[in-house]
């Protein structure tokens, strides 16, 4: 499951220094991506995210439309109620990587097993504060101590720090 991580990580490294791209999860499997998952962990140069990070909880639930498109309604529970929120990403043209035009975000999946955990990279370009994300998502809500380490490893080569991290609490709601 872990296993292709630490080689990501270098990858990473290698390509972030040269100005390339971020890379995305080769040929993309959309049936097998969808579905609910528990974000398990955020790092993120957002302020309002700053402000709220050590409160939160979330899941994903990810569907693609008939054109490719990916819709993500995250939910996190609140004190009486579950608050909901929409995003629908285009394709790009390039499997895994989205755009989402009102918001002006990038969305790429960077690496998936599919069945265990997802690592996501988002970019949203605003004049006010862009900001960056990387979010570990994972089908169960506990999550091995190896892939947050490894997930742990990837956030300064986003150029964000640890200071930035989230691991968010499970929740049974």
């Amino acid at each position: 499951m872990t296993a292709a991580l630490p080689s990501l990580a270098l990858a990473l490294l290698c390509l972030l220094q040269v100005g390339a791209q971020v890379p995305v999860q080769p040929d993309l499997d959309t049936k097998k991506f969808a579905g609910v998952w528990h974000v398990t962990a955020i790092a993120s140069n957002c302020s309002i995210f700053l402000k709220m990070k050590d409160g939160m909880k979330s899941m994903a639930i990810i569907s693609f439309m008939p054109e490719g498109d990916l819709a993500m309604k995250l939910v996190w529970p609140l004190m009486d109620k579950c608050q909901k929120f929409e995003l629908l990403f285009q394709q790009s043209g390039q499997a895994g990587h989205y755009v989402g035009a009102q918001e002006k975000r990038n969305l790429r999946v960077m690496e998936t097993d599919y069945s265990h955990y997802a690592v996501l990279h988002e970019v949203q370009h605003s004049e006010a504060e862009p900001s960056m994300a990387l979010q570990l998502l994972t089908r169960e809500q506990d999550v091995s101590p190896q892939l947050l380490r490894k997930f742990m490893e990837l956030i300064p080569t986003m150029g964000l720090t640890e200071d930035m991290l989230a691991i968010l609490p499970k929740s049974g709601e």
